[in-house]
């Protein structure tokens, strides 16, 4: 899976995890109804604990964004719609927090870090 864990960021791995597929599903990476990997399939996939895995899916189903079928797996929901704007920043503003966090720990001054935003923006948005 395409997803990009960052165990020494201080997020916990299942709201990566969450925050990442909450992403994905907003921006059209994944549609509804499609099927995500069984939570051992992503637990080896991303050397993590399965109970990590489960965690994250748990908590998308309990905010209505995936479906557990028994026996045939998790999908996104069929009835989930790409989100809002604001929704989008609700999973956003904590990664953007702690990119300001590990800045300033840095000793990074605001107009570096923006700069430094500004082009990791331009080189993600030209290789897609």
């Amino acid at each position: 899976m395409w997803l990009d864990i960052k165990p020494s960021s201080g997020v916990p791995i299942y709201v990566q995890i969450s925050t990442q597929i909450r992403q994905a599903v907003a921006s059209g990476a994944l549609s509804s109804g499609e099927r995500l990997p069984s939570v051992r399939e992503l637990a080896r996939q991303l050397t993590i604990n399965p109970n990590t895995a489960a965690k994250a899916y748990d908590e998308l189903e309990r905010k209505g964004i995936v479906a557990k079928r028994r026996g045939r797996g998790t999908f996104v929901r069929e009835d989930c719609q790409p989100a809002s704007r604001e929704a989008a920043w609700e999973g956003i503003d904590p990664m953007i927090r702690q990119l300001v966090v590990q800045a300033l720990w840095a000793d990074m001054t605001e107009p570096e870090l923006l700069r430094r935003v500004k082009m990791k923006y331009r080189e993600v948005k030209n290789d897609g």
